[in-house]
């Protein structure tokens, strides 16, 4: 190979290792915001990072990443608080409901499932044009 060659590989080569460097950079410093601490940089271990409890009553998924699970007391406080509102609003669909309660359906959708078997709730109509009532066990 010619010298201008060699030179222009060594050139490609350390921008491509700068680039790789820079992208590195930039992915750690995404995750470590995501996860709010300054995960793997002390020695190998992880830093904690305690949740917030702040007192406020969380609607909805919280924001933890793809697959977290809710708990049973956030599911619950969901269910009490979409069977009230349609204890009070009866015959809305369900974009209706979540404008009015900050929600998702995608947060909705186990705990519909849940009080329509239960018989809290009960639904008419098909996919978006369903409607929400009150059930035979609604208190």
């Amino acid at each position: 190979m010619s010298d201008f060659q060699n030179d222009m590989n060594h050139a490609v080569q350390a921008f491509v290792a700068q680039i790789t460097e820079l992208a590195r950079r930039a992915a750690v410093d995404t995750l470590e915001s995501a996860f709010g601490g300054r995960a793997g940089r002390a020695g190998g271990t992880r830093a904690a990072v305690a949740p917030a409890n702040d007192g406020a009553v969380h609607v909805g998924r919280r924001r933890g990443g793809r697959g977290a699970k809710r708990t049973a007391e956030d599911l619950e406080a969901l269910s009490g608080k979409f069977a009230t509102f349609v204890k009070a609003n009866p015959g809305l669909r369900i974009e209706q409901i979540n404008k009015e309660l900050g929600t998702t359906t995608k947060d909705l959708a186990l705990p519909i499932r849940k009080l329509i078997a239960d018989r809290m709730i009960s639904a008419k109509g098909q996919k978006r044009s369903t409607m929400y009532f009150p059930g035979r066990k609604a208190k």
